[in-house]
């Protein structure tokens, strides 16, 4: 296989590893909020994690080129001060991966974690510990494997992520093509066999996060 078919594929998992180094330390700390605190605006951050998965993806899409783009306001900032550009980058994919991803993992591990009684959190912080290490010596060792179903399903949410990344990041040859916008460049141009390559890696690596997660889920409820 060709150098220029290999891209949209490491370009995926590329995109995909750089969400998820993004991804798990917002997503474990927000449902561990989400799990153990209450505030008055818990209902509505519950529903704004939930928002990219019921927006269509142009409009998650359109949204962070309204805030990320050239002119919207985070971006003309970050050009201006830092002479960094957003949008149609590889940068624009991954963040565009990483907002569509984060509900995945917010929403496996939060379950997860209420789960943990809160009894034993107390007993570690009534011998000394700090939260932050009782989060890491008795929190998540109890939660292990829902959040790991929660990471790998987040991580294959980000690698078939397309629509935010077509309007955030473009599909530019050999720049932000990823598979599933390598897919469809393919299928409007009739080549029907190249875009067969890639649906079944897409497929293939699916299938295989699908069942870990399906196992490490039904190793949670088997206990």
């Amino acid at each position: 296989m060709s150098d220029a078919r290999l891209f949209p594929i490491t370009l995926s998992l590329q995109v995909a590893s750089l969400a998820m180094a993004l991804v798990a330390p917002a997503g474990l700390a927000l449902a561990w909020v989400q799990a153990r605190r209450r505030y008055p605006l818990r209902s509505v951050v519950d529903g704004l994690v939930l928002l990219p998965l019921v927006l269509p993806p142009s409009v998650v899409g359109f949204l962070l080129v309204v805030v990320f783009g050239r002119r919207g306001p985070v971006g003309a900032w970050l050009e201006a001060v830092l002479d960094v550009r957003l949008i149609f980058t590889p940068a624009a994919a991954v963040l565009a991966s990483s907002v569509v991803a984060l509900p995945m993992l917010v929403k496996t591990a939060q379950p997860a974690f209420e789960a943990v009684p809160p009894e034993l959190e107390a007993v570690s912080r009534s011998l000394g510990l700090p939260p932050w290490s009782v989060f890491w010596r008795v929190t998540l060792p109890s939660a292990w494997r829902s959040v790991l179903a929660g990471l790998v399903l987040a991580f294959a949410r980000a690698v078939g992520e397309f629509g935010a990344t077509l309007m955030f990041a473009g599909n530019i040859p050999g720049r932000t093509n990823t598979m599933p916008l390598e897919i469809f460049s393919a299928y409007q141009a009739g080549e029907d066999a190249r875009a067969l390559v890639y649906v079944v890696v897409l497929s293939s690596l699916s299938l295989g996060v699908a069942l870990l997660a399906a196992r490490m889920t039904g190793a949670v409820e088997a206990r």
